[in-house]
């Protein structure tokens, strides 16, 4: 069943109401009817402590608004039972106090927060500020000396004098600035004291400041600008000597660690001085340089040898010798010699210059004995640093000193330099007994020293030792192992030669070619049978005819050598035909050079023929290519082919014939 339809109202009375009523009205009352909307606070409370800061808070403002500063009082010592660390919290109570003019309870809440908080410099500041503010001037003083009694930072200091000035208390400024030196001993505090003297125009205590700072910081890593202040005070007060004085003394004190005042002193010499100041700005510059150089890398021994220079050019001998004794205090940090190479000629340029320029021989004695004690002998030695010490003993007529060097030398670092100084030493004295002894040292440590034995048979020699000359010879080339024995070999040939022994010579070729068959062995043999004399002439033959048969007698000789060394490498050295072609053109030469005694005609047979070939030149990467090269076909090779391709062809008739009977 269908429900019914509500049936509508009809309106009996429709005359308009006496108050009409709007939609927008209707509207504005429903929204002041509704409740408020509850939105979440801006903060996040995140535990119990936080959220009892913030009813704290939050009771407090609400005591202030309501005026009732009791509880506000309350609240505040509430949460500073809590946290009474919290500066913040002080401000903010004696700011409510000061904000509500109850200065008394102000001052006892900054009272009590500097007794607890005293290195919060903001508490200081905020009580001296609201007592200035009521003009209690010898309150906020107190509070001042109250405050510097826990020593604060150099702000503090600073608005303490501050305060003294605004007050023209001059007197009272300048005790703070002293206990404020006294207390913090820094460049930049005797600076402000130096330049509030004067600003007050007291000059004389403005320079007593600056001369008491650089006693007291003169040796400081900041002391750069207060050289440099100090100096440019001396310059506003027309002093140029004093400040040219200040900024020698400075660079003098402080090498190294001054660019600003080696570029303020250079300016100032450029405005007041001479040629010879401007000069010796620049060089305290360049000092400066090396003096940052030597500071990164101390091991840098051409910086220092530069600096060295510096300082030499300049002349100051104290200077000069302490950069010396800082440049050899940097010894190389391994005992290799290629280290040491450069750094050891640091020792021989000090020893040197005191010597030499300093004129003082005693040090120049102890830079020697220092430097021998300072290298280890046992890794490696510098015979150059002996024989200086041994020849400064000699310039100072102590040849007994000289031997001791030396006799040290070759005990403990024994060199080819050491010894052959040694013996010319020796040798120009005249001790021809020490000159052997040393030889003979010499040759127990180096008995491979070919030019030692040389030399020590060239010393028998000159003094017509000859038996002692030879028999060093013969010593020298037994040896079984020689680092040049060509050398010595042709000394042992030359000297038989110069005392006439030709038959000794020639049995020493003979025995030199048992152990090598060199190509300038054969050609020097050859050579030597060419212009050697005969030692038993005829002398019932005429003059010419001894001669003519001498000579003769020569060239066979030689033709005999040549002979032996062709047929060597023809047989025992096929290889080497460009040492068999040179061989040939030696006796060419020969042949050609004794005019009608000569056969040329015996060795242009012999002589070979030059041919350009070309052969692969192969690598480790396989071949490269092909380069020219000069052969040679001497004349016996060349009819070889020759009997190999007749013989070829007369088994190929033979072979011919046999087939054609078939």
């Amino acid at each position: 069943m269908a429900s019914a339809l509500p049936r509508p109202t009809r309106v009996k009375n429709k005359t308009p109401a006496p108050i009409q009523i709007t939609a927008e009205q209707i509207l504005r009352d429903a929204r002041e009817l509704q409740e408020p909307e509850i939105r979440p606070p801006k903060q996040k409370i995140t535990d119990s402590t936080e959220l009892s800061d913030y009813r704290l808070r939050k009771r407090k403002e609400f005591s202030e608004e309501s005026k009732d500063f009791n509880r506000a009082r309350s609240v505040c010592e509430r949460a500073l039972d809590l946290d009474y660390r919290d500066h913040t919290m002080w401000l903010k109570y004696a700011d409510m106090e000061m904000k509500n003019k109850f200065i008394k309870h102000a001052r006892n809440v900054w009272d009590r927060a500097v007794t607890v908080l005293p290195r919060v410099d903001q508490l200081w500041y905020k009580y001296i500020h609201m007592e200035e503010m009521l003009g209690n001037v010898a309150v906020a003083r107190q509070i001042f000396e109250r405050w510097m009694s826990w020593e604060p930072d150099s702000q503090a200091w600073l608005m303490y004098i501050k305060f003294e000035l605004r007050y023209n208390e001059i007197g009272r400024a300048r005790g703070v600035f002293e206990r404020f030196v006294e207390c913090r001993p820094e460049v930049n505090a005797w600076i402000r004291f130096a330049r509030f003297e004067m600003k007050n125009g007291d000059i004389g205590r403005a320079r007593s400041v600056y001369e008491r700072a650089v006693d007291k910081l003169g040796d400081d890593e900041e002391a750069e600008s207060l050289f440099v202040a100090f100096a440019e005070f001396e310059e506003k007060c027309n002093e140029t000597e004093r400040a040219r004085v200040i900024y020698k003394y400075a660079l003098d004190h402080m090498p190294g660690r001054g660019e600003d005042l080696y570029r303020k002193f250079v300016a100032f010499e450029k405005r007041y001085g001479d040629r010879e100041g401007i000069e010796d700005a620049i060089v305290g510059k360049r000092r400066f340089q090396y003096e940052d150089e030597v500071r990164k890398n101390p091991l840098n021994y051409d910086s220092w040898f530069d600096y060295i220079r510096l300082e030499e050019s300049v002349g100051n001998k104290d200077r000069i010798r302490e950069v010396y004794e800082r440049a050899t205090a940097n010894i190389p940090p391994a005992e290799e010699k290629r280290y040491w190479q450069r750094y050891i000629y640091l020792w021989i340029n000090y020893a040197l210059y005191e010597e030499l320029d300093a004129q003082d021989v005693e040090r120049s004695k102890d830079v020697y004995r220092e430097c021998i004690k300072l290298i280890p002998h046992n890794q490696f030695s510098f015979a150059k640093v002996w024989l200086l010490a041994a020849q400064f003993e000699i310039r100072q007529l102590n040849l007994e000193g000289a031997r001791l060097i030396l006799g040290q030398a070759i005990g403990r670092a024994p060199k080819d330099k050491i010894f052959k100084k040694y013996i010319e030493i020796e040798l120009q004295l005249g001790n021809i007994d020490r000159c052997r002894k040393l030889y003979e040292k010499y040759l127990v440590w180096s008995p491979e020293n070919c030019y030692a034995w040389s030399k020590y048979a060239e010393l028998e020699r000159s003094l017509s030792e000859t038996d002692r000359a030879r028999a060093i010879l013969e010593l020298a080339i037994a040896q079984p192992a020689l680092d040049m024995p060509e050398l010595l070999w042709k000394a042992y040939i030359d000297f038989e030669i110069s005392e006439g022994e030709f038959e000794k010579t020639r049995r020493l070729y003979e025995r030199l070619l048992e152990r090598t068959k060199h190509l300038k062995v054969w050609i020097s043999f050859a050579k030597f049978e060419a212009s050697a004399m005969i030692e038993n002439q005829d002398p019932e033959l005429p003059e010419d005819e001894t001669k003519q048969s001498q000579q003769l007698q020569c060239l066979e000789n030689a033709r005999k050598v040549f002979e032996s060394a062709i047929n060597y490498f023809r047989t025992s050295a096929p290889d080497l035909k460009e040492e068999r072609a040179m061989l040939l053109e030696e006796w060419l030469n020969l042949e050609s050079s004794i005019g009608e005694l000569g056969d040329v005609s015996l060795v242009r047979a012999k002589m070979p023929k030059k041919f350009k070939k070309r052969r692969l030149i192969d690598t480790e990467d396989g071949p490269a290519g092909h380069e020219e090269y000069i052969d040679y076909i001497f004349p016996e090779e060349a009819q070889a082919p020759n009997m190999k391709f007749l013989d070829a062809a007369y088994k190929w008739k033979k072979q011919k014939t046999a087939s054609n009977q078939y």
